[in-house]
């Protein structure tokens, strides 16, 4: 085989990329190249390792293609920050380590659409247990071998005991197991931890495997262009610097997430005709779908001061983050160690629906993503957000330049339902925090405020503060309809060769954090190219509400 000939072309060593690139390079006569645009994902850098840092690679351009949407026309014309990871492991280096499967039903839905019957809960289930890494407690619905290590935290802030009594004295259940047989209700939030450090897919799957002859990674590697012959994808054309390198391959995987993917396919002419020939790029495939029905998770944080000196907002005073940055350097342990979203949950917003649509996470400190409080001193907070909304966005080029970001729009709050469910989610937060259970600790409502009380100051203040909960998707959905673009085994229609793994497959965005979906995906899709025998589907059932 030529030295610039590979049988598999990996675009992104993300969170998919990585899992593919340990599973199909194990075949010792399979040549993998894997090329990721951004940085390596150096041990001793505290900045990405260091779980409770993560405020630093979401708001710094380092590690982070530092997207932001197009003015949002129904949210005072903001741009929403879109942060991606752009550094070995991807989103999974730079994320808030939440690990959240999603409602069982969001797969029997997936599994319900022409030709995707091999989607459904009872199929994906195995490979969820198949990438999970568990020390103890696995049962049918958990997994113990794989390469994503996940930590269940200890809850030991007294601010937990107050959320988890007010949640049940608001109506709604405890489960033992958001990712198994129940997700509706509350209970703890493992973590893609380890030992206190942040596990990324890039340190469970693509590290252990670059010891391999047959495996090749390189990073800094902008991958600009998939080339064809005719309608076959050939090989992919990337810079490193001012140098521009092609490469050949069997069979060209495209992983590089919900933004990324569909902005190579439209650079390579895959992607609506008419708007490529805008852009000067001539046509390979005309598919209307490429870029199109982007998904994401709106959220807004209610917060409240708290009485008693118990939060965690003394983490933020200078003089204390020595002390703090010490212990987990040296002991992997305390503050530094956890992410700090280790309890939340899923409830329906109203009685008409058939399972959860909303989410919560629960924070012992009032805080915002860039690491900002909202005032000095102690408080609490929840993160809330409609899980289905029904505002279809789209990702669309800006230039023929592929260092020139695309052109992202989510439409966010543009939908009456969507509206109606925020109303929904800001009322379900504020009953939780008015039960008995926080007596002791309220003092105030921080944001958005008691003064916010109507329906209209409601969906304003969501449009003033509303923030992505970064979970973009379903840009390059799965189906055989005419806006799909990957068929069930995720090849992209009409094209020989080619592939998409990764969020944007996503035929519904899922409950909860995107980040183990795709991992599930990547797992799927490995058995799936390697010609694998499938694992057997699972037998587990799951919860179903049942409307009085």
């Amino acid at each position: 085989m030529a030295k610039n000939t590979y049988d598999v072309i990996i675009i992104g060593a993300g969170t998919a990329g990585s899992i593919l690139a340990n599973r199909l390079s194990a075949d010792p006569d399979r040549k993998v190249l894997v090329l990721e645009a951004g940085r390596w994902d150096h041990k001793l850098d505290f900045r990405i390792h260091m779980p409770s840092a993560l405020s630093f690679n979401l708001t710094n351009e380092f590690y982070n293609w530092a997207y932001e949407s197009e003015p949002e026309h129904f949210m005072h014309n903001r741009r929403i920050a879109q942060p991606r990871g752009k550094v070995l492991g991807g989103s999974s280096s730079i994320n808030g380590m939440i690990h959240i499967r999603g409602n069982a039903m969001d797969y029997e839905k997936w599994g319900a659409m022409e030709g995707l019957e091999t989607w459904d809960y009872a199929h994906c289930l195995p490979y969820f247990q198949k990438m999970e890494y568990r020390l103890k407690g696995a049962d049918e619905y958990q997994g113990r071998t794989g390469g994503q290590y996940l930590t269940t935290p200890k809850n030991d802030n007294p601010l937990f005991d107050a959320f988890f009594a007010s949640v049940q004295q608001a109506g709604y259940p405890l489960t033992k197991d958001v990712n198994g047989y129940q997700q509706e209700g509350f209970g703890k939030f493992e973590s893609t931890t380890y030992r206190g450090n942040r596990w990324s897919t890039a340190r469970g799957y693509l590290h252990p495997a670059l010891h391999r002859s047959n495996l090749k990674l390189v990073c800094k590697a902008l991958t600009t262009k998939i080339l064809f012959n005719g309608n076959k994808a050939i090989g992919v054309e990337y810079r490193t610097g001012r140098k521009v390198h092609q490469v050949f391959g069997g069979e060209i995987i495209c992983c590089g997430g919900a933004i990324n993917s569909p902005q190579l396919l439209q650079l390579s002419g895959v992607g609506n005709g008419g708007h490529l020939k805008e852009k000067g790029i001539p046509v390979v495939r005309d598919l209307p779908g490429v870029g199109e029905n982007l998904r994401d998770h709106l959220e807004v944080y209610i917060q409240c001061a708290s009485k008693k000196p118990v939060s965690l907002y003394p983490a933020l005073k200078p003089w204390n983050m020595p002390k703090i940055g010490l212990e987990w350097l040296f002991l992997r342990k305390g503050i530094g160690a956890s992410n700090h979203f280790e309890a939340g949950g899923f409830v329906r917003s109203n009685d008409e629906l058939d399972y959860p649509n909303l989410q919560f996470h629960f924070l012992p400190i009032a805080i915002r993503y860039d690491g900002t409080a909202p005032s000095e001193g102690h408080g609490y907070q929840l993160h809330v957000g409609p899980m289905y909304s029904d505002a279809k966005g789209s990702v669309t080029l800006k230039s023929s330049d592929p260092a020139v970001h695309p052109r992202i729009k989510f439409n966010y709050l543009s939908t009456e339902k969507d509206r109606k469910e925020w109303i929904e989610a800001v009322n379900c937060a504020r009953k939780i925090f008015n039960q008995p259970a926080f007596a002791e600790f309220k003092a105030k409502e921080l944001s958005p405020g008691e003064h916010i009380a109507t329906d209209e100051q409601i969906l304003d203040f969501v449009a003033r503060e509303g923030e992505s909960a970064y979970h973009p998707s379903c840009t390059c959905r799965m189906g055989y309809d005419d806006m799909a673009v990957v068929d069930k085994n995720l090849k992209v229609h009409g094209l020989e060769n080619l592939r998409v793994v990764d969020a944007s497959v996503m035929p519904e965005i899922t409950n909860g954090n995107i980040c183990a979906p795709v991992l599930m995906i990547a797992e799927k899709a490995a058995d799936v190219i390697l010609g694998n025998t499938p694992l057997p589907p699972s037998n587990a059932g799951y919860y179903r509400h049942k409307k009085a």
